[in-house]
């Protein structure tokens, strides 16, 4: 599957078990990429219910990008919740993964995403 985002396109597949995970589901799940720019950057997936700027995939899947700042640079203090900052991007295209890719494994949804192929 593909999708717009930011005027590029992001390839989305899912494994068998997540196309299963998905078919039984009443409402669509939103899949956001979170970059986080700190000392160093990291990727992470989050899985939920609604997102009010999330962009549909099809009628089960919505996704959204999410880059955020942390408010500064301390290992000690990055943790899992790095006190943190939304980051307005004036062009966030060059951002924005090229693939996703979404598995539902042992009942809980993982997914990961990328920039080169």
């Amino acid at each position: 599957m593909h999708v717009t985002l930011h005027d590029k396109t992001l390839n989305v597949s899912l494994s068998p078990a997540a196309e299963r995970a998905l078919a039984q589901r009443d409402r669509p799940l939103v899949v956001e990429m979170e970059l986080l720019f700190s000392c160093l950057l990291r990727k992470r997936v989050h899985f939920g219910e609604a997102a009010a700027d999330a962009t549909p995939v099809d009628a089960r899947l919505a996704v959204r990008f999410n880059p955020i700042m942390t408010k500064k640079c301390s290992v000690a203090e990055g943790g899992a919740t790095p006190p943190s900052e939304a980051f307005p991007l004036e062009n966030p295209r060059p951002y924005v993964p090229n693939w996703l890719r979404i598995d539902y494994r042992r009942g809980a949804w993982v997914g990961t995403f990328g920039y080169s192929d």
